[in-house]
């Protein structure tokens, strides 16, 4: 499943890391909808809003279908048949929609058919796994492995402002495959935009986190055929729904169970480490409980890529060559 996000970036940055070639080969930036209903939020939950890319077509006849917009929307879809008037009062969750039933339920089925789809944005998605022996469970950022950068190679906690800007500027943003619909109040007003984002069985190496993932779109291809409603079949367009492997992952602070709280913290590396026993009682590595995802370090965002030992939130921690990034939980168990 997916519960929860991470999409912090300024409108500017955000656009500039949708950039894509229309029909004619004319390199574009998606131009926004609605601007000032988006928030950057570091700890995205369902019922607010959140940014989605899709086809002009969908807001203006006759346009250039290849054209991208970039429009807040409620996360948790609101199917247009909706007869209440407070969408709080829909009594089932739309926040995901599962691959295998997807032609199955009215809610997705007929927006789905109508080629109401979009690709949801992030710089990545959070999950929980829960921690052997214990009812407590360790939350994960997932996102796409991060190509370096030319600043990245020295990267320290206490870099400048300035270097920050640059890590982000060059973020290659999560792609998820989504559905949208739009719903009109029955006693009139706004429009409210809303979607859901589709789930798969997960990768081999997240599903000791958890059992699902989105549907990630993974490069400029596959968002185009799925955004491309007119040209790209139903049929078609769902041969793109399946899990993939190019993912990596981290563990982070518990600070982000609390959807109400929004800093870097939420997104920021943390060493797991167990106890173990013996006459010394020292912290060790808990390799069977940290995950071996195979990332390299060249697949690491530049917070990874500090030398040998780097402290973040108080914690040490390393990346061993064989490329194990050992991250772990703000309390040692």
């Amino acid at each position: 499943m997916c519960g929860r996000t991470s999409c912090h970036l300024p409108r500017d940055v955000l656009a500039r890391a949708c950039a894509y070639r229309d029909r004619q080969g004319r390199e574009r930036l998606p131009e926004w909808k609605d601007p000032d209903k988006y928030c950057p939020s570091y700890n995205t939950s369902p019922q607010s809003n959140s940014p989605v890319l899709l086809s002009r077509l969908h807001f203006e006849k006759g346009a250039d279908p290849s054209e991208r917009i970039i429009a807040p929307m409620r996360w948790g879809l609101v199917p247009s048949w909706f007869k209440e008037d407070d969408p709080s009062k829909l009594q089932f969750n739309t926040t995901n929609c599962r691959s295998d039933t997807i032609m199955e339920k009215r809610s997705f089925k007929v927006p789905l058919g109508k080629g109401r789809r979009c690709v949801v944005l992030a710089d990545g998605f959070y999950e929980w796994r829960r921690r052997q022996g214990t009812s407590q469970k360790q939350p994960y950022f997932i996102y796409f492995p991060q190509a370096k950068t030319e600043e990245s190679g020295s990267t320290d906690v206490a870099e400048s402002s300035e270097h920050w800007r640059k890590v982000w500027d060059n973020w290659r943003l999560l792609t998820m495959a989504g559905i949208f619909d739009c719903w009109e109040p029955p006693e009139g007003g706004d429009l409210l935009y809303s979607y859901t984002i589709i789930t798969v069985d997960s990768c081999k190496s997240l599903n000791d986190i958890h059992p699902r993932m989105p549907a990630i779109l993974d490069g400029e291809e596959e968002v185009s055929k799925w955004l491309d409603f007119g040209e790209v079949s139903t049929q078609e367009a769902l041969k793109l729904i399946h899990p993939t492997e190019n993912i990596t992952f981290h563990a982070v602070s518990s600070v982000v169970n609390d959807s109400g709280n929004n800093t870097p913290e939420c997104v920021t590396p943390i060493s797991l480490l167990v106890k173990k026993g013996g006459p010394q009682g020292g912290f060790w590595p808990d390799l069977e409980g940290s995950h071996r995802c195979g990332c390299r370090s060249a697949d690491l965002p530049p917070w990874c890529e500090a030398a040998p030992m780097t402290t973040f939130l108080g914690f040490s921690f390393g990346l061993a060559d064989s490329g194990v990034c050992m991250v772990n939980s703000d309390k040692a168990s």
